[in-house]
């Protein structure tokens, strides 16, 4: 694998590694529980629930990379850019920005309803 000296070199690379739409779907979904578990912690002062939001994020995404993807996930390798990447693949889907971004990484784009 190459090493990755700056963030804006590795996020081709973060897309690559979640080509499939399930695999970013599963990964939306770990990273908006993840987000909702902090609230909810930080709101009700529930301390504990402080320990929940990367196990909330980590499992879907890993879940994804072992039966999906069938990669290994770039956080063993790249932690810090890998959650940035996560939540900046998410901010990107939800502004309707990343099927150029996809693109831009070399990654077909279908149209949705489409395999």
């Amino acid at each position: 694998m190459r090493e990755y000296t700056t963030y804006r070199d590795f996020f081709p690379y973060y897309l690559q590694e979640h080509a499939k739409p399930v695999t970013r779907y599963f990964h939306y979904i770990g990273s908006i529980l993840a987000i909702g578990v902090l609230i909810y912690a930080l709101a009700t002062q529930t301390w504990w629930a402080l320990l929940l939001p990367p196990v909330a994020g980590y499992f879907f995404a890993w879940v994804s990379h072992a039966f999906v993807e069938r990669n290994k996930p770039a956080t063993f390798t790249y932690p810090l850019w890998s959650l940035r990447g996560d939540y900046h693949m998410l901010w990107l889907a939800l502004t309707g920005k990343l099927d150029a971004e996809l693109e831009r990484a070399g990654i077909p784009v279908t149209p949705a309803g489409q395999s």
